[in-house]
């Protein structure tokens, strides 16, 4: 579990961030501001974290020796898991050693897993779900995707920003479907999850942080997906009193079970009143970088204060903003971000740039930030933002 309280060791306060992108990165500036060295993993070099951290390893997280020898070399007083693809039975086995895993490792070990996560939500803690079903082989799969019914939605059971997951509409659309899901997975091909399609109005993601001082939540976050990748969030998403205090009741029960300290993003499905549960992360979202112009502290500070023990008193909103992700199409060694002065001539905005190595034919580079009057107001400003962006190849200097 957690340490109760800020505990400062003699010399630096240590972390090892597992997942070294954009998120992560924001949390290694945000753990430095409060005086701790980071060191970054990640499965290749130079990524957006490592470039701000003390200090960085290029390893599979998956390859449970080489995670277990770094860890042991470097002693961090916190782990940071900030990706889906790590070796989590060896972080519990860590644990139980006396490493501080965060938020727990059993929390990573359930969420990494979309089958854990599911049956804790509906079968032990009682909330609403999809209909659901999982598969090992394309048999079973093809029976899943009969019994659920179409249309429905196909995830692997470990992956994120969308990878290898899609919609079903059609019965000629399986194979397709299957042969993607095995190509997406954060572990490669493997077991998978068979969704009904939930009739709902929008959805959601509530910010939810465990801290030293209890639960707190930020305003509901909005969000705009393509093919299960995020593409455009809003803060506040706009909801009835009731289904907020609904989201808000199953936010607590999912992560109090899951427990330890940190912040957590639970998507949830709103249909009027009503709230049926979809997942949970136990780190920053990628739709919670709305945060970064819309609160007095970010998603990425409020879990750097809460791993460190530090009470969160009060979570200011400052009002209506969005965020827009640049997702660049294409293979780029040495991308370009200009006219710069005309995206950020508008007030109340800024910019992200991930500096990403490569964009790989299809990345998410960078993020645009908008506060304003209005949601509706401060989407149509980032999207503004985006039609004046202008990328290009550059020079490649190394």
């Amino acid at each position: 579990m957690s340490k109760v309280g800020t505990v400062f060791k003699k010399g630096a306060t240590k972390a090892m961030l597992l997942g070294s992108g954009e998120l992560g990165r924001e949390v290694v500036i945000e753990l430095k501001r409060l005086g701790v060295e980071v060191v970054a993993v990640d499965k290749y070099a130079n990524a957006p974290a490592m470039q701000v951290a003390d200090k960085s390893y290029v390893i599979s997280m998956l390859d449970a020796e080489k995670l277990e020898k770094i860890i042991l070399e470097e002693k961090p007083d916190y782990i940071v898991p900030e990706v889906e693809a790590i070796a989590t039975e060896k972080l519990l086995e860590l644990q139980k050693r006396g490493f501080n895993v965060i938020p727990t490792a059993e929390a990573v070990n359930f969420t990494m897993n979309r089958e854990n996560i599911r049956t804790l939500a509906a079968e032990k803690l009682g909330m609403k779900t999809s209909a659901y079903m999982f598969a090992d082989d394309f048999d079973s799969f093809k029976h899943a995707v009969e019994k659920i019914g179409l249309p429905c939605v196909v995830k692997p059971i470990m992956s994120s920003s969308g990878h290898g997951q899609s919609v079903i509409k059609s019965a000629d659309e399986i194979q397709k479907a299957w042969d993607y899901s095995q190509s997406g997975g954060r572990a490669g091909a493997g077991r998978v999850i068979v969704e009904g399609f939930v009739n709902f109005d929008y959805e959601i993601t509530l910010l939810t942080v465990r801290h030293s001082g209890g639960t707190a939540f930020c305003e509901p976050v909005g969000h705009k997906q393509i093919d299960g990748d995020y593409r455009e969030s809003w803060q506040p998403a706009a909801m009835s009193n009731t289904a907020l205090e609904k989201a808000k009741d199953y936010a607590k029960k999912i992560t109090d079970a899951l427990g330890g300290y940190g912040i957590f993003g639970v998507e949830l499905f709103i249909k009027g009143d009503d709230v049926i549960f979809s997942e949970v992360s136990p780190r920053p979202h990628d739709t919670g970088m709305v945060t970064l112009i819309s609160q007095n502290l970010s998603e990425f500070a409020l879990h750097a204060r809460a791993i460190l023990g530090i009470s969160i008193p009060v979570i200011r909103f400052y009002g209506p903003s969005a965020s827009r992700a640049v997702v660049v199409e294409g293979d780029y060694k040495n991308l370009q971000y200009g006219n710069l002065e005309r995206v950020l001539s508008r007030p109340d905005t800024d910019m992200r740039i991930f500096s990403k190595p490569e964009t790989g034919g299809h990345r998410r580079m960078a993020v645009l930030l908008a506060r304003a009057n209005s949601v509706d107001e401060a989407r149509k400003i980032t999207a503004e933002m985006l039609k004046d962006l202008d990328l290009y190849e550059g020079e490649n200097n190394s």
